[in-house]
């Protein structure tokens, strides 16, 4: 079946799944270059069983997927094994080197997109159709072992709203990273300091249905969005486990001083800063203790 674009997106089609959706992709894709992997070694690589999606299941497995073919397999190997009661979902968009057969193949329920959408929105599409109490996002270009995801699982199954990564980013720079401050800043302004860089931004995190249903869906495509929202309206967020996924991430070409990436991102928080300003007045809920201002104007 299909699903619906705007006019300028390519249809998302849907496999295993009932029902059908609109979506609204809102973010320009920034585009994927060859990654650069810690270890080189060649391993033989592991035969890797097809998935068994539980029919009535209680975590979700989310996993956008755009050219990751190679790493795909050691993905879902690893994603299968996090829970017995368990669904993965592929949002596979923009692949041209045969990623959505993968999945197909590996038993994993499989959303296609022809048009790259990004993380953000994919993950968005994926929850959109997720049948769990708990909903566990990672990448396709990252393998991490299991039993570094069970605890964000485990986080919500007793009682955690939203499940961080405590990976704060490269902290000990002479020069901090404009992201890396960007995360810092939104934490402190939702006094939330201990968060300190944490953030949605970074995966592996997982939410609970109720948060899900808190903060709605389209948030999930501004990820620092959806963490204010959590927090302005009480849920509970936690840095549950730290995978140090900087190591992990692909380095990313930049065109010229800007990193592309880094522009997106730090627009992200400024969404939220923003939203927060419209939410709770020009001070974002901050006081202005004793200046009488309006005597003087």
């Amino acid at each position: 079946m299909e699903a619906t674009y705007t006019m300028v997106y390519a249809p998302v089609h849907f496999e295993s799944q009932g029902g059908g959706d609109v979506i609204r992709k809102r973010k320009r894709n920034i585009r994927k270059v060859s990654k650069v992997h810690i270890h080189r070694k060649r391993t033989v690589r592991k035969t890797v069983q097809r998935l068994h999606n539980h029919p009535e299941p209680l975590v979700s497995i989310i996993i956008p997927a755009m050219n990751e073919r190679e790493t795909l397999p050691e993905v879902l190997r690893e994603a299968g094994r996090v829970h017995p009661r368990s669904e993965t979902i592929v949002v596979a968009n923009g692949s041209t080197d045969g990623t959505p057969e993968v999945a197909r193949r590996l038993g994993a329920k499989l959303i296609v997109s022809g048009t790259p959408l990004g993380h953000d929105v994919g993950r968005r599409i994926g929850a959109s159709v997720a049948k769990g109490s708990v909903l566990l996002f990672i990448d396709a270009d990252m393998v991490i072992p299991a039993k570094q995801l069970r605890p964000y699982v485990d986080a919500v199954c007793s009682g955690v709203d939203v499940a961080l990564n405590g990976y704060s980013g490269p902290v000990g720079k002479r020069i901090p990273h404009p992201v890396v401050v960007a995360k810092f800043v939104l934490n402190a302004w939702m006094l939330r300091p201990d968060l300190q860089g944490t953030s949605m931004t970074a995966i592996p995190h997982a939410l609970s249905r109720r948060a899900l249903e808190v903060i709605g869906l389209e948030s999930l495509e501004i990820p620092p969005l959806a963490q204010a929202k959590a927090m302005a309206w009480g849920l509970h967020v936690q840095a549950v486990h730290t995978v140090p996924v900087g190591r992990l991430n692909p380095i990313r070409r930049k065109n010229g001083d800007e990193d592309a990436l880094t522009s997106l991102v730090a627009g992200d928080h400024l969404e939220a800063l923003h939203w927060l300003i419209q939410h709770r007045g020009s001070r974002g809920g901050f006081e202005d203790l004793g200046r009488l201002r309006d005597k003087v104007r």
